[in-house]
Formats: structure tokens, sequence, C-alpha cells
């Protein structure tokens, strides 16, 4: 099971800068890497939230990359681990996981501070049988 949601967010430099830091503040990572270049400004944040789920017996990570370009915020979003396939009864749909949680974050600040959020879909690129 591996998903991938990708958002961009707009918005003026000194709270695009804030943001990361308030996520990290407000849902502790397990892991946590901070790059900033010396040329541009630009920082990249790398962040690892692991869970574990007690009904499937399997952990559930969540990796999440945020890309700071001083115009925009690009996350990343990458969720792997679990399991898939029919397991005898449906597990408790109304459990939070940790990655609805960062995807609350994330529209919940756009929304508090007056930033534009967009998802990006990914594109299915077909290819021709000529």
């Amino acid at each position: 099971m591996a998903t991938v949601s990708k958002y961009l967010v707009f918005g003026p430099a000194g709270t695009l800068r804030r943001m990361p830091e308030q996520l990290f503040n407000d849902i502790e990572p397990k892991y946590l890497y901070k790059y900033q270049s010396s040329d541009t400004g630009d920082e990249v944040h790398v962040a690892v939230y692991e869970e574990y789920e007690k009904q499937i017996n399997a952990s559930v990570t969540l990796t999440c990359i945020i890309e700071f370009t001083g115009k925009q915020n690009r996350f990343e979003l990458k969720k792997t681990g679990g399991r898939m396939g029919f397991r005898g009864s449906s597990l408790d749909e109304e459990k939070r996981t940790i990655d609805d949680e960062v995807i609350d974050f994330i529209l919940d600040f756009g929304k508090r501070f007056g930033l534009t959020v967009q998802q990006e879909k990914e594109q299915q690129v077909e290819e021709d049988e000529s």
C-alpha cells in the first residue's frame, strides 16, 4: 500500500516559512531533517511519521517532504506500510490516521492565514499504440 498526495500552498513568504515549523510543533515526527540552500535560501524539510495499528498488527509510515521556495510550499505526502486484503472483519473507519491529521493541518493553516492551497492531481500518461 503506497499512496501519494501533493499540495501546493501559495502566500506571503513569512507565513509560508512558519508553516513547516508549526506543523512539526503540532504533530511531532519520529524523524526530522532540514536542508537550507546557502545560495537561494530555499528550504527542504523531510519528516517521517510512524503509527502502529494494533488491529492489523502493522505500522503505517508517512513521509512528508516540504519544499519552501519563497513563493510556495510544496507538500508531498507518501503513506506506506500497513496491510491490504480481507482480514475477516472490517476495521474502524472512524479512526483518524496520521495522514488525515497532516492534511487537515495544511488545509486549516491555509484557511486561518488566507493562503491558497491546491491539491496536485496525478496526470495519467496515455501511450499511443499506433
